[in-house]
């Protein structure tokens, strides 16, 4: 979940090759997949952008309770379809890789070709997850400058290529012979006291449900995590703690819709529960 606002500085360092190394590199492994979540992102992170080992996503933590050496693959900005074809529009995902960020594990492919190719390689591969379908809503209401009847409009033809694209990305993942567990993870409200945010969440959740029951994944339940955990803040997520400051110099008690660590945490701990419920 990330509108691309890659800085000017990290242009100047577009030309120096940053080599990331795959975490965990013996032991059973997990392959983790998506976008700014799975990544860890952390919004105006400056020169931190430069060394991915800043950012700390979900599944770190999910391969600690899994007990999982983690390959997060993850993208910041990446959609459904981007992740299945560089030709697709994307949220940042192409501006991140090329601006000189540097991702946990460095690829020039599609993450689809990347995840592939370590999964043909890497047959004893216990678990996979995807965590994808926010950036293609956010494309949508950035088209549609956040009107209320234009996203109405046009949002069941987006979910209707979510479904879509997730089941060919699930079931090309089947393909390469992978005969552990695909947890597919759903996605939190950034305020469960707004009715239309969370209806919009809760819509995309069913989409990517309906994906992951045609195509063999099970569904990690990050909504209802937070959902209970924002009771006490009164359906209000960032008051609850679970996402990242926004850095607004006029009001420091607002957030952006990135997971704060309590928030990737908490979400870690629902794959990892997942992931021995489907064992």
């Amino acid at each position: 979940m990330h509108r691309a606002r890659v800085f000017a500085l990290l242009l100047m360092l577009a030309g120096t090759t940053i080599a990331a190394s795959a975490q965990g590199a013996s032991g059973p492994r997990y392959l983790a997949l998506g976008d700014s979540v799975s990544f860890g992102f952390i919004t105006q992170a400056g020169f931190e952008y430069v060394n991915a080992d800043n950012f700390i996503g979900f599944p770190t933590y999910a391969g600690q309770g899994a007990k999982l050496n983690v390959v997060n693959a993850a993208c910041p900005g990446e959609t459904t379809g981007s992740f299945l074809s560089s030709a697709a529009p994307d949220d940042g995902c192409q501006q991140f890789r090329t601006a000189g960020a540097q991702l946990h594990v460095s690829y020039s492919s599609t993450q689809l070709d990347f995840a592939l190719a370590f999964l043909k390689s890497h047959p004893s591969t216990r678990l996979v997850t995807v965590g994808l379908g926010a950036n293609d809503v956010l494309l949508l209401r950035a088209a549609c400058q956040d009107n209320p009847l234009c996203i109405e409009t046009n949002l069941p033809a987006v979910l209707a290529g979510v479904t879509a694209n997730m089941e060919t990305i699930l079931t090309d993942l089947r393909a390469t012979g992978f005969t552990g567990t695909i947890i597919v993870v759903n996605y939190y409200s950034v305020d469960y006291s707004d009715p239309t945010e969370t209806g919009i969440t809760s819509a995309l959740n069913d989409a990517l449900a309906a994906a992951a029951a045609q195509a063999g994944g099970v569904v990690a339940d990050a909504f209802t995590a937070f959902q209970t955990a924002t009771v006490p803040a009164g359906g209000k997520t960032c008051n609850a703690g679970l996402l990242n400051g926004s850095f607004s110099s006029v009001n420091q008690f607002t957030c952006d819709v990135h997971p704060s660590q309590s928030g990737q945490m908490l979400i870690g701990k629902v794959v990892a529960q997942t992931f021995a419920a489907a064992r």
